[in-house]
């Protein structure tokens, strides 16, 4: 199964090193010893004890196939997490099913055959097959899977006496600190690579909780659901994707967390699947901007652009314009961080959240919910994936950025970040246009301007009275196909 890579443009860099003769003639290192013993240095050990519980998994699936072109928002992810596949591209033709096969790696956690793995492997599995360093060979089946994080849970059927790893704590994690991936690229079996962590707390875009490891171990097409090992034995990631100009490994790798895995196994190992924390938020960056428009500056946190109706926020009198800084005394360092730190809070626990408003720091308590199907698929669209359809990306307008605008803070739409030079919408919309309605309605969130895209999908164009300049203008907005 392809590992998801992101794609850019990179240009060629040749680094090269050159010793001048000048200033070092005669400067040689002294022979060692004729009796020194020079001691064997790597992996070997380790290795030896590990390998034995990763496994290679091979998938059957039933895909569709069309003859139409390509399109949508989820060719738009394999452009950039991926090698470009026709098998992968979503038709807008006539479909058949037809069978695909797929590869990927996995890791045992249990002696009686419980093997975590990515859900990109697994997903619309009609067969499964693990094999084993041994060469022992299993039938395997679904336990669970969640999406959100690209993580699974399998079992292998008729297993026991199995070798298995632990999890580590991710945590403790520091750049610098050794690494070592195992898995099955290219589906040559098992293969081991070494690197170090090369960053932390990674958001590739991929969805609302990415919190990657990066590491330079060399990680490759089959990798996908292998595990990350720190250096004594323990699974501190599992690797699940590779930025890669050319489908091959460049020494940019990423891995989930262990801690992430840890806890989202247990949940889809006891249940099948996930429950999460709600707040009912939509969120965005602090700028430096708008940090000192609001009055603190230097300050992190997650600007609340939108409180919806009837959430948990609402509730406790959160308000669009706050700043959240810290979650039961958790900081809230990247906006991005919000969601998995209220993620973590089981349905109808209290939390303690400390709040920036009107340049004061306050403490709020929220009842926290639990984030439904609907509200999944809500939080993982962003606001700029909801102007996917009119080749724009918008964000909400807060009272923040409408003054940034010269606007009312009170004024309600949402603002257009920028816009596609080659999209639907080019010659008609600007970036800074504010929607205020969209088909006749208001908009006061990118959730109505998404219904109202729904609903118009037929007819092909969509009516937007937009604020540009400060002055109201009529826009026959164009639909792109999906």
């Amino acid at each position: 199964m392809p590992m998801p890579t992101l794609r850019t443009s990179l240009r060629s860099v040749l680094l090269a090193t050159t010793l001048l003769a000048a200033g070092v003639a005669g400067t040689t290192l002294p022979p060692a010893p004729a009796h020194a013993e020079v001691p064997m240095q790597g992996y070997a050990d380790l290795v030896a004890r590990i390998s034995p519980a990763v496994v290679f998994i091979e998938v059957t699936s039933q895909s569709k196939e069309a003859s139409g072109p390509a399109g949508g928002p989820m060719e738009e992810f394999l452009r950039r997490f991926g090698e470009m596949n026709p098998q992968f591209r979503i038709p807008d033709g006539p479909q058949e099913e037809r069978v695909m096969h797929g590869l990927g790696s996995g890791f045992l956690i249990s002696e009686d055959g419980i093997v975590v793995t990515n859900n990109h492997v697994v997903e619309n599995a009609t067969e499964m097959n693990v094999k084993l360093q041994d060469g022992r060979e299993f039938r395997a089946e679904i336990v669970g899977t969640d999406p959100m994080t690209d993580i699974a849970v399998i079992r292998l059927k008729d297993a026991r006496d199995l070798p298995f790893v632990e999890f580590g704590d991710s945590e403790k994690l520091r750049v610098g600190d050794a690494v070592v991936a195992v898995g099955n690229p290219f589906g040559l079996g098992g293969t081991v690579t070494s690197g170090i962590v090369s960053a932390m707390g990674r958001n590739i875009n991929s969805g609302p909780y990415d919190d990657y490891i990066q590491t330079d171990a060399a990680i490759n097409q089959g990798n996908s659901g292998g595990p990350l090992f720190d250096t004594s034995g323990k699974v501190v990631g599992m690797n699940t994707a590779i930025f890669s100009p050319s489908g091959g490994s460049v020494g940019i790798g990423f891995s989930i967390p262990a801690d992430t895995v840890r806890e989202v196994v247990a949940q889809l190992q006891e249940k099948g699947t996930v429950s999460r924390g709600w707040l009912g938020v939509t969120i965005q960056p602090m700028t430096p901007d708008i940090a000192r428009a609001l009055g603190i500056e230097g300050r992190e946190g997650a600007l609340v652009a939108e409180v919806q109706q009837d959430s948990p926020a609402a509730e406790a009198g959160i308000r669009s314009g706050d700043v959240i800084s810290a979650v039961n005394g958790r900081e809230v360092g990247r906006h991005d961080s919000l969601p998995r730190l209220i993620a973590a809070i089981p349905n109808g626990e209290r939390a303690e959240l400390t709040i920036e408003r009107d340049g004061r720091e306050r403490e709020v308590t929220v009842t926290i919910g639990e984030l439904s199907p609907d509200r999944m698929q809500m939080a993982a669209a962003t606001p700029e994936g909801l102007g996917a359809p009119l080749g724009v990306g918008i964000e909400p307008l807060a009272p923040a950025l409408a003054r940034q605008l010269g606007l009312s803070p009170d004024l309600e739409g949402v603002v257009i970040t920028s816009v596609d030079p080659s999209g639907p919408n080019a010659d008609r919309l600007m970036p800074g246009d504010v929607i205020e309605e969209a088909a006749g309605r208001p908009v006061a969130s990118p959730r109505d301007l998404a219904a109202a895209v729904s609903e118009s999908r037929g007819k092909g164009v969509l009516l937007l009275k937009v604020l540009r300049q400060g002055s109201p203008v009529y826009v026959g907005a164009e639909l792109a196909s999906s």
